[in-house]
């Protein structure tokens, strides 16, 4: 007959249980590599709608000159694509992580991430909607956010722009999905990814022209690579725990 457990033992067979059952629920490196490959093939979609047109502008702040001047429109990118884009990476997430869980015999974690995800992005794509419904500012014309109008050329509003992209409807679900899944490793991540997102970065550095078709490429290949290495790492770490337990 066997002897009863001591109420530790029964308490480090459940926290070992606990960590076996939210191990097999994890597959952050699916989401990590959709929105990874979704950022990649916003460069091309940034290229292949890139236009230049020359618009009629306020005269800049400061300037005796208060006659209308003439500036270069850059325009680029697609609300389209990165709204049904992301829109269906959630869904496949979600198809993933029930698949998943149910062929595992586990609950899974994935419903405040999707819901958080899906919307975070029908905020950002209302308020894309209502800043460019009378089509896109023109260069120190004032940005029209939710009834504030905003200073183009503010930190603020430029952080802003930023927050309400990719920083948004990515980072700020990921830090959802690592709360779901009891996940330190992942809230670093999003975190981390959260300041690549957020970080000016600027075409000088890269050797681009701000006029360039390929102007948008040091602004989506930073986090696209961020994003596929991380998909890479948490891939290799599930897999070896996985090793690990059989």
């Amino acid at each position: 007959m066997p002897s009863p457990s001591s109420p530790r033992e029964v308490l480090s067979s459940l926290g070992e249980l606990t960590r076996r059952v939210r191990s097999a629920q994890r597959g952050t490196w699916f989401p990590l590599l959709l929105f990874g490959v979704l950022t990649l093939g916003g460069i091309l979609v940034d290229r292949l709608t890139f236009t230049l047109q020359t618009v009629t502008c306020s005269p800049a702040p400061g300037s005796a000159d208060i006659a209308p001047a003439s500036c270069t429109l850059a325009r680029q990118g697609s609300p389209v694509y990165w709204t049904l884009g992301v829109a269906l990476a959630y869904g496949a997430t979600a198809y993933f992580y029930v698949r998943q869980a149910r062929s595992r015999g586990v609950g899974s974690p994935v419903r405040p991430y999707v819901i958080a995800g899906a919307a975070l992005l029908a905020l950002v794509a209302a308020t894309t909607f209502w800043a460019t419904r009378h089509g896109v500012p023109a260069p120190r014309t004032p940005i029209d956010f939710l009834g504030l109008h905003l200073d183009p050329a503010s930190e603020f509003t430029q952080f802003l722009e930023r927050f309400t992209g990719e920083a948004a409807t990515i980072g700020l679900p990921l830090l959802v999905l690592a709360w779901a899944e009891r996940n330190r490793a992942l809230l670093s991540f999003a975190l981390a990814y959260l300041l690549v997102e957020l970080a000016p970065i600027s075409t000088g550095w890269a050797g681009i022209s701000a006029t360039s078709p390929w102007s948008g490429l040091p602004r989506l290949a930073l986090p696209a690579g961020f994003l596929l290495l991380g998909a890479l790492g948490f891939a290799l770490a599930q897999r070896a725990r996985q090793r690990d337990a059989s």
